[in-house]
């Protein structure tokens, strides 16, 4: 994916005061609107000068993106080219509370890029959602405000408290982005899974005329673990067996996301691509979720001549043995 760079499509400086991007895009927009343009591509030009506009009017958004820019450039020290690939969880802790106050005018989801989507798009949706149905309730109360906390597998187990840490943005008198960060206590609720809203009753937007402030929705998402990966409220551990336990079985210990150690007996006779199943030993819950092992062989190294014997002495015993055909 390539980066966009949205001060570059306005023709601002990266310190633009919230002004300065207000008179680029009404510039721009008189020029490129389809409606008066002359131009063969202006409607593209309209929607990138829009898009732009929704991220950059935007204190929040726009901070979130100034730091990926950082991280793009990073990227491209480092050698990536034009290739952009967003870190794991670049935008958690990030509150996206506003709307845009110029951009997007007419503009649905079909009209915004494949960079606008995978950044902001399901933050933007949350975000109408959230004002939708607080708009419901009270005209004056503070939007629903969407952010993303990133959490260990086994945290959905053992229902800890976390020190979240916000960050968001705000213009100051002179229109100046200015960053801003703030600490909240989470607790995580037990059983907990990705892609589940934990809502913040009050943490959200502020509210208007002394109307009380909106929710924040906390997206779950976990990290990315070699020791088990997730889905729903199973759990899916890769398990390494020695030659000899995956053609002979026996007992071997395993751990659970939610930290107990317990003994499973492997079947003899190992089959590439098996999984062991452990009956609610996954995420817990009222239902709790199965634990499945995903079984591999290992192979121990051969760094002794004893070794290497005992190497040469397993292919005299299976003579026959050709693994490039097994299972063909």
């Amino acid at each position: 994916m390539e980066f966009k760079d949205y001060y570059q499509i306005l023709g601002v400086p990266r310190d633009a005061t919230a002004a300065d991007i207000k008179a680029a895009y009404r510039k721009l927009a008189r020029r490129y609107h389809p409606d008066v343009s002359k131009e063969s591509d202006a409607a593209t030009r309209m929607a990138e000068v829009n898009e732009a506009n929704t991220v950059l009017s935007d204190p929040e958004k726009r901070a979130a993106y100034d730091a990926l820019g950082r991280q793009a450039a990073q990227q491209r020290q480092h050698g990536a080219g034009a290739d952009f690939h967003p870190p794991p969880h670049w935008d958690a802790g990030f509150e996206f509370t506003g709307a845009a106050p110029n951009g997007g005018h007419g503009m649905d989801d079909a009209q915004f890029s494949d960079f606008f989507e995978q950044l902001f798009g399901q933050a933007a949706r949350a975000r109408r959602t959230g004002t939708q149905s607080a708009g419901a309730a009270s005209a004056q109360r503070g939007r629903g405000s969407p952010a993303r906390i990133a959490l260990d597998l086994p945290d959905a187990s053992h229902a800890p408290k976390r020190t979240l840490p916000l960050r968001g943005a705000r213009l100051d008198a002179g229109g100046h982005l200015v960053n801003e960060e703030r600490q909240l206590q989470v607790s995580i609720p037990k059983g907990v899974r990705e892609g589940q809203l934990i809502r913040l009753a009050g943490q959200g937007g502020p509210g208007l005329g002394g109307a009380p402030a909106g929710d924040l929705f906390l997206a779950v998402q976990f990290k990315p673990d070699a020791r088990w990966r997730a889905e729903d409220r199973d759990g899916y551990p890769p398990l390494a067996l020695a030659p000899w336990e995956a053609a002979l079985g026996g007992p071997v210990q395993v751990q659970t996301p939610g930290g107990a150690t317990v003994e499973v007996t492997i079947p003899a006779g190992w089959k590439p691509g098996r999984k062991l199943r452990l009956k609610e030993r996954g995420i817990p819950a009222a239902t709790p979720g199965d634990l499945y092992l995903e079984l591999h062989v290992a192979l121990p190294p051969a760094t002794t001549e004893a070794q290497r014997a005992a190497y040469r002495a397993l292919a005299q015993a299976f003579p026959h043995f050709q693994p490039r055909t097994q299972g063909a």
